[in-house]
């Protein structure tokens, strides 16, 4: 059954996040992700949301795979360069 990955990011600094971006390239194709939606928020239909939220999603065949992503040495590297002056203010991934 696919399993779904879903990433809010609230990004501080542009160039840095773009650095970031650079570091995990590839690496959910590498667990057979694949991207079904990367952009800024369109419309907040309902709740508190800051529209210039970027949201992805991610699907993977299994939940297995969304965590063999989430947790693999290539996706923490790129997370710890997000951490790390990303320019990221705030990030959820959620499964």
């Amino acid at each position: 059954m696919a399993a779904y990955i879903v990433a809010t990011v609230r990004v501080h600094d542009r160039e840095k996040f773009a650095e970031y971006l650079k570091a995990v390239a590839g690496v959910a194709e590498a667990f057979g992700g694949e991207y079904m939606l990367r952009g800024k928020v369109a419309e907040v239909l309902e709740g508190d949301v800051d529209p210039s939220e970027l949201v992805v999603v991610l699907r993977f065949a299994d939940a297995d795979a969304a965590r063999a992503y989430a947790n693999s040495p290539q996706y923490l590297a790129g997370k710890a360069h997000r951490i790390n002056g990303g320019g990221v203010v705030e990030s959820r991934l959620i499964l």
